[in-house]
């Protein structure tokens, strides 16, 4: 699941515009979010952190968003906000029942 993340760095972005510097941005917070390791988890300790972690990588996609709102919008920084906000969902849906069998 993680290593989806790593599929969104796909090379280096040159800062030519405000919208190069999102997209930069956004790669970034995916590098990141890359090398997040679900196999890793054992304890309650890392799923926690794992989650914080997670949820701090989606607050990072909606500042992004936030601070470029007023510039034109590109379907590159759409798609990959977007790409960015869906795999973090589906990754804490994932930890999240790592939590539940970690319970039981």
């Amino acid at each position: 699941m993680f290593s989806a993340f790593s599929s969104i760095v796909h090379d280096s972005v040159q800062t030519r515009t405000a919208t190069d510097t999102a997209v930069k941005r956004l790669d970034g917070i995916g590098h990141v979010l890359s090398g997040l390791d679900i196999s890793a988890i054992r304890t309650q300790a890392d799923v926690n952190r794992t989650l914080w972690t997670l949820d701090a990588a989606s607050k990072c996609v909606r500042a992004v968003l936030a601070e470029f709102r007023t510039q034109p919008a590109t379907e590159q920084l759409v798609r990959k906000s977007r790409n960015l906000i869906d795999l973090i969902e589906r990754a804490r849906d994932q930890v999240g029942s790592f939590r539940v069998l970690a319970r039981s």
